[in-house]
């Protein structure tokens, strides 16, 4: 569908024009995030956390890099070295904190993203390969944080490693060879820590690739919108640039003053303190926990603690990692043709259920595990699963959604109270609702 506003790239300075014809680069870029991109006129800010995601990318690898230069990935000494590169290294602690929290901010946003998707639907044809992709995104951040938390080398890194990559032991015949063969040894040691440090450094380039694929693949059907309505003319839509860069813009920028807050001035809420003593193999932490983002999938996993057939062990392994790779299959999952949750209001009801229920799996991940922390996991995890394979199918089929308006514009004039939604495209067009 192509719209009088959104011009093809046309260069106009001779240089320009020599490198559009050998490397379009800067046509690319107009195409996809400037004035020839249409984007649906009434997105509203959670569609601003892509960018921010991307954003954080850009700040983790920058100061990874940086770091990397610094840090040495050897159990005799990584700990040594970061505590070097907070005191010794101009602007280290800096560097250090930046990219610790900025860990935690970059899931935050992720987690945010997610969460607009469940809502307005956006894992709904024809956008399953964007889902796909971006859960394959969140599959890969969550290998490189685990990864990037081993190497301090506290307490809890050194702890962590030996609980999470135990859990492989559990698989059936080849669980203790596939630890052996992922510690590089029977424990945590030297080859742990250097070939996390490789993979550590590594994937973040591989999450930068998905997510070009990611963009480009949500290019293809465009971007969806609050009303779950597809694009029906040009009065629905409006160049992502200037719009949407300003837009995006703010939203940079209140991300970047809660990321300076944070560092400045709360650096080490989101640690643990544990990981300010260095690993001891010999000393066990009373109360072993992974960081914030992972807490509900670590309730899922502890919350398996009789044998069934299979040991209990592996029934919780299965469990956390089922509980990630449902999401693939969420696009069939959820039958109903109509996308988001502002005209679905059962599936409002169970999505805000579910948004309790993770909250409660954080709590009892990072609780103790007590005889009502863990009945308290286990309901909370069965419910996690019954949403997804049975509420959401059973909402899906049964639900009767609200009417759906006729077209983008027409949601947009009967927010703001204004004209009458059979106004004609023409006319919307010369007004200056229709650039806004």
């Amino acid at each position: 569908m192509s719209f009088p506003w959104a011009k093809h790239y046309e260069p106009k300075q001779p240089l320009m024009r020599w490198l559009d014809e050998k490397l379009p680069l800067p046509r690319l870029v107009y195409n996809a995030v400037g004035a020839g991109y249409p984007v649906p006129r009434n997105l509203n800010y959670f569609w601003n956390f892509g960018v921010l995601a991307g954003a954080a990318l850009a700040i983790q690898i920058v100061t990874g890099i940086v770091l990397a230069m610094h840090f040495a990935a050897n159990s005799g000494v990584a700990f040594g070295s970061v505590e070097s590169i907070m005191r010794d290294v101009n602007a280290g602690w800096f560097l250090r904190y930046a990219h610790a929290n900025g860990a935690s901010m970059f899931l935050a946003v992720v987690y945010i993203h997610i969460g607009r998707g469940l809502y307005y639907g956006s894992y709904k044809a024809p956008r399953e390969m964007v889902w796909l992709l971006g859960v394959v995104i969140f599959l890969l951040m969550m290998a490189t944080a685990f990864m990037g938390y081993v190497l301090p080398w506290g307490q809890m890194s050194f702890w962590g490693a030996q609980v999470i990559t135990g859990f492989f032991s559990a698989i059936p015949l080849v669980g203790d060879t596939v630890r052996v063969w992922l510690l590089g040894g029977f424990a945590p040691d030297n080859a742990t820590l250097n070939r996390f440090f490789s993979l550590h450094y590594l994937l973040p380039f591989v999450i930068a690739g998905v997510i070009i694929l990611h963009i480009w693949a949500l290019h293809i059907p465009g971007s969806n919108n609050p009303t779950g309505v597809e694009v029906k003319g040009e009065q629905d839509t409006v160049p992502f640039h200037p719009y949407y860069t300003a837009k995006d813009g703010v939203g940079v920028g209140v991300f970047m003053l809660i990321f300076a807050l944070l560092i400045f001035f709360s650096p080490n809420l989101l640690g643990h303190p544990d990981n300010y003593i260095e690993a001891n193999p010999l000393s066990t932490p009373a109360h072993i926990v992974p960081e914030w983002y992972f807490l509900p999938f670590y309730a899922i996993l502890k919350s398996f603690t009789a044998n069934f057939i299979l040991p209990a062990k592996l029934w919780g392994v299965l469990a956390m990692f089922g509980s990630i790779l449902l999401l693939f299959f969420l696009p069939w999952l959820d039958t109903s043709p109509v996308r988001s949750a502002n005209y679905r209001p059962k599936y409002r009801i169970f999505l805000g259920v579910l948004l309790l229920d993770v909250v409660v799996l954080a709590y009892v991940g990072g609780a103790e595990a007590n005889a009502r922390n863990v009945i308290l996991g286990q309901i909370a995890s069965a419910y996690y699963f019954a949403h997804f394979l049975i509420i959401l199918p059973w909402v899906a089929r049964s639900e009767r959604p609200r009417p759906l308006p006729n077209s983008i514009t027409e949601a947009v004039l009967a927010k703001q109270g204004g004209t009458s939604p059979t106004q004609s495209a023409a006319q919307l067009l010369t007004t200056p609702a229709a650039h806004a």
